[in-house]
């Protein structure tokens, strides 16, 4: 890869990584909630399981979802309504339950597995390996754009997680707490009309 198309991508990665969007909301939600330490298995889960999902699609599957426009819409929707439900949950209950309905924060599986289903990652995945896994060399290509996602999603979800930490102060009641709550639950769900008016 060359100097100029890595600077890109870095640039590209860093600053999709930091932007607002479905993680992002539920990795400072689960902050305020259950604290940053128990947030580090959703933090690692975020990091890890979107770069080896942008690692998969961009050596395995971009030929096969640039060509499939249903395969396309139907992860799109699919994975809108899963993020919905994700987001009403978010807003009702301060996290995801257990099977005694318990909120509790995402698991490093959970929130690895959650990125298959987030259209904000699969748009980004796509349109990410679309133009920077080269053909000449995809297995070399995907590994440095994996990489680079990596430590952009490393340092997003870290420091989304302790603003989440920082504002626990402030979320002292069980009133703000719920305020708050709702309004995570909100802009997850926003992010999910937003990303259909794109």
């Amino acid at each position: 890869m060359q100097l100029d198309t890595f600077l890109a991508l870095i640039t590209l990665a860093f600053t999709a990584a930091w932007t607002p969007g479905p993680n992002n909301a539920l990795v400072a939600n689960s902050a305020v909630n259950f604290g940053f330490q128990r947030t580090i298995p959703h933090i690692l889960g975020i990091a890890l399981g979107f770069s080896l999902m942008m690692f998969i699609v961009g050596f395995f599957l971009a030929q096969i979802f640039a060509e499939s426009t249903l395969l396309r819409e139907v992860l799109r929707w699919g994975g809108a309504a899963l993020l919905l439900w994700v987001a009403w949950k978010v807003a009702n209950s301060g996290g995801i339950g257990t099977v005694s309905g318990e909120p509790r924060p995402f698991s490093f599986l959970e929130a690895a597995g959650f990125q298959w289903i987030n259209p904000k990652g699969w748009s980004m995945a796509i349109a990410v390996t679309t133009q920077f896994v080269s053909g000449n060399a995809p297995l070399n290509s995907a590994l440095i754009v994996a990489g680079v996602f990596v430590v952009a999603g490393l340092g997003s979800a870290t420091s989304w997680a302790l603003a989440g930490q920082a504002i626990t102060r402030w979320v002292n009641s069980e009133l703000r707490l719920r305020m708050f709550n709702y309004t995570m639950g909100g802009l997850i769900a926003a992010c999910v009309i937003l990303l259909f008016l794109d």
